[in-house]
């Protein structure tokens, strides 16, 4: 069966969606690497009957191991090593060597505060010193502690702040008592591949026909997952399935071979970055706001191919600052595939670059007609000689369509890239 662990996150402002919370997604990825299997994520708020609550469900489901994140603090709602402390039976005592650990810290960051009462301080955080007698100690990376307590089920506390939390990680996985909750994990291999203009219902009908022809289907697991209007495919499977899934791979690309562009897992932006190489671009976005830019320019070394953009959303401004002729925006509308080539050829020469994106579109709510309803948008994308334009009709609000429109954008110029 191998290891199973789960993850219990703690604190109110996660709990009503004041904070969003980072620590559990981050946490299910570093125990996937490892080849944990992660039955449950939980969100309690700070308390104690609650928390309580949590632990046991984990406890009574069969996991191995629990991590529990937040309530590492000196306020009085800080209550996590208390209670992990009386669920595991174990009782709360004062490490004096770790007070004085954090005795020490709290002296250096309140040098930036003269006249400060440490004492008081102090007195406040002395509570963090209180550990489950037998217990591993995890040095603060701020000023709480984590702790990590024998099981079964073990359990390891960890701190709320997402840098502390992920910085505290490897010293709690290399401890002894971690390594030997986690003995019986399963050593396996993730591969991603993605796709770009195919339906779910197309894919989940070809995994189907997958499961009859591919020996050794049911021992890939497979999840797939909509992201930024392309479909993400990952599979976790034992070094013995990698034949299984080599069948797998190849029946997709049978199946899909225009629609499946990434094997390796690579994005779509890392593959235009790497095109772009040579290159100088510029962009010219209505609806999109400058996102495509910002996508193009999200990644190192981008400042060696993207020139600059403009966000022009009125006629005037197209006209003003990207040259498109008003007459042709009166004639054929602002969003139009005319428009939208005369916008890319206006970021060709206001910015002297060989390459250009430009978008238009209507993202609403509000402000499309029958002929053009919200959601119609317009590309042109243009390298050298070669010039792409389309007019889509994208689902969603203001914000699925912006987001859809700058998926297409990209994988317009990867097309433009790679052609001949």
């Amino acid at each position: 069966m191998g290891t199973r662990a789960g993850i219990v996150v703690t604190g109110t402002e996660v709990l009503t969606g004041r904070i969003t919370d980072r620590n559990g997604p981050w946490l299910a990825d570093r125990l996937l690497e490892l080849g944990i299997e992660l039955a449950h994520i939980t969100i309690c708020g700070d308390r104690p009957a609650d928390l309580t609550a949590a632990l046991r469900f984990q406890a009574e489901a069969g996991v191995d191991l629990i991590l529990t994140t937040g309530g590492l603090g000196p306020t009085a709602d800080d209550l996590t090593v208390a209670t992990v402390a009386e669920f595991s039976g174990r009782e709360l005592v004062l490490d004096v060597e770790l007070e004085h650990r954090i005795a020490a810290i709290l002296r250096r960051l309140m040098e930036r505060y003269p006249g400060a009462d440490f004492e008081a301080v102090m007195a406040a955080n002395r509570k963090q010193a209180m550990v489950p007698a037998g217990a591993t100690i995890l040095d603060p990376v701020g000023t709480a502690p984590g702790v990590i307590v024998p099981g079964p089920p073990t359990v390891v506390v960890l701190p709320g702040p997402p840098r502390e939390l992920q910085e505290m990680w490897p010293a709690a996985l290399a401890t002894h008592t971690v390594q030997q909750a986690i003995a019986g994990r399963t050593q396996y291999r993730q591969e991603t591949v993605r796709m770009f203009g195919i339906p779910e219902s197309e894919l989940a009908d070809t995994l189907r026909h997958a499961e009859a022809l591919v020996d050794g289907f049911d021992r890939l697991e497979i999840t797939t997952c909509l992201r930024r209007g392309e479909l993400e495919i990952v599979t976790r499977y034992e070094p013995g399935q990698a034949q299984s899934y080599r069948e797998l791979i190849a029946l997709l690309a049978e199946k899909h071979r225009a629609e499946l562009y990434s094997t390796d897992g690579t994005t779509v932006d890392d593959q235009v970055a790497a095109l772009l190489a040579g290159h100088r671009i510029a962009t010219a976005e209505s609806c999109t706001a400058g996102m495509v830019a910002a996508r193009l320019t999200d990644r190192a070394g981008s400042s060696d191919y993207v020139m600059g953009g403009a966000v022009v959303y009125s006629n005037a401004a197209k006209t003003a600052v990207l040259g498109v002729d008003p007459d042709l925006i009166a004639a054929h509308g602002a969003v139009s595939e005319p428009v939208a080539e005369a916008m890319a050829a206006g970021a060709r020469q206001r910015f002297d670059v060989d390459t250009a994106v430009a978008i238009t579109g209507i993202a609403g709510p509000g402000g499309g007609t029958d002929e053009k309803p919200v959601g119609t948008v317009c590309f042109s994308v243009t390298s050298g000689e070669s010039r792409l334009t389309r007019t889509l009709l994208l689902p969603g609000n203001r914000a699925d369509i912006r987001e859809r429109s700058t998926t297409v954008a990209m994988h317009l110029l990867r097309t433009v890239l790679l052609a001949p």
